[in-house]
C-alpha cells in the first residue's frame, strides 16, 4: 500500500487532500501544529473510510524532533511514496510592505516555509529514494508575481521553488514537483485579506483532482499550476 506524508493537514488544502487520498486507499501520516484540529481530521478519515491507516502526528514542522517523528511514523507503516510539503505560515496579517516588514517575523516565515520543508526532505530522502517516490512542494503565484504586500510570504515561496528546482536536477530518480493550487477559500487566504469577502474563491476540494492528476500522470519534474492541469484534462 502506498504511503503519503502530508504536512499542514488539519485544514484547507492539506485536509482535503488527506481525505481524498484515504478514499483511494493510501495510508497516511498527517501533520499540523494544532493537535485538536488534526485529530478531528484523522477521526473524519476513519469515519468515512474505516479501513484507512492514518497516523496523526501533531507538532511544529520547524522542529527537528517533530520531523524525525513524522519520518519514523511513515517508516513504521511501510515507507514513503509521496511527501507533500503543504504546511506554511503567512506572516503578519494584514501583510506589511517590505519597508516595514519585521525582520524577526520574516526569519520565522523562512524557517517554516523554506528551511523546514528542505529539512524534512533531507530526513525522508532515503525512504523516497527506496520507493522512487514523489515530492510535492505546494507553492503560490506570489512566488513569481510582484504583488504589493506579499514580499515576505512570496519570497519564501520563491526560495522554496528554487530549492525544489535544484533538487529535481540532483535527484533524477524522483518525481519532484512545485504545485501552485491557485487562490482557494482557506483560513490563510482570509488572513491575507482581513475583512474582505473571499467567498468567490474555490473550495480546496475542487483543486485536489488537479493534484491527483499530477501525481498519477508523473510528468517531468517541474512547476505545475492546478489551472493548467485542469485544462489539460478537459
Amino acid at each position: 500500500m502506498a504511503v503519503a506524508l502530508i504536512t499542514g493537514a488539519s485544514r484547507g488544502f492539506g485536509r482535503a487532500l488527506a481525505l481524498d487520498l484515504a478514499a483511494s486507499g493510501w495510508d497516511l501520516v498527517i501533520d499540523a501544529r494544532g493537535g485538536e484540529a488534526l485529530q478531528r481530521t484523522a477521526e473524519e478519515i476513519a469515519a468515512r473510510h474505516p479501513g484507512a491507516v492514518v497516523r496523526a502526528v501533531a507538532g511544529d514542522i520547524s522542529q527537528a524532533s517533530h520531523r524525525d517523528e513524522l519520518v519514523a511514523t511513515a517508516a513504521s507503516i511501510g515507507g514513503l511514496d509521496l511527501l507533500v510539503n503543504n504546511a506554511s505560515v503567512l506572516g503578519p496579517s494584514p501583510q506589511p510592505t517590505l519597508d516595514e516588514y519585521p525582520l524577526d517575523v520574516l526569519e520565522d516565515v523562512y524557517r517554516v516555509n523554506v528551511i523546514a520543508p528542505l529539512a524534512l526532505i533531507q530526513r525522508a530522502l532515503p525512504l523516497l529514494v527506496a520507493s522512487r517516490g514523489t515530492i510535492v512542494d505546494v507553492t503560490s503565484d506570489a512566488a513569481v508575481e510582484g504583488y504589493e504586500g506579499w514580499g515576505g510570504y512570496g519570497s519564501s515561496k520563491a526560495a522554496l521553488e528554487q530549492l525544489n528546482n535544484v533538487l529535481a536536477a540532483e535527484q533524477p530518480g524522483l518525481h519532484v514537483y512545485r504545485f501552485d493550487p491557485g487562490d482557494m477559500r482557506t483560513q490563510m487566504h482570509q488572513e491575507a485579506f482581513p475583512g474582505e469577502d473571499i467567498s468567490d474563491r474555490p473550495e480546496p476540494e475542487t483543486v485536489v483532482p488537479a493534484f491527483r492528476r499530477l501525481v498519477a500522470n508523473t510528468p517531468p519534474s517541474g512547476r505545475y499550476r492546478a489551472a493548467d492541469l485542469s485544462e489539460m484534462a478537459s
